[in-house]
């Protein structure tokens, strides 16, 4: 039993630009698919997906694990 506590990084395997939407999935242990469609949702209906993006892209730490 892993007794670590969760953490989010930027993901290295499923990585389309900068990782995000991949952690994301990753953490919550849900398809990336639909992180992404949220993020397109944000994107074109309030204009804030991108800087949400941006910011998680910048602040968070890549996974070491390959």
């Amino acid at each position: 039993m892993n007794t670590e506590p969760k953490r989010f990084y930027l993901s290295t395997r499923d990585k389309k630009i900068g990782g995000v939407c991949g952690g994301i999935a990753e953490y919550f242990n849900i398809d990336s698919l639909l992180v992404r469609a949220i993020f397109l949702f944000f994107l074109l209906g309030y204009g804030s997906g991108l800087l949400i993006y941006l910011i998680l892209w910048a602040l968070a730490p890549k996974d070491s694990a390959l």
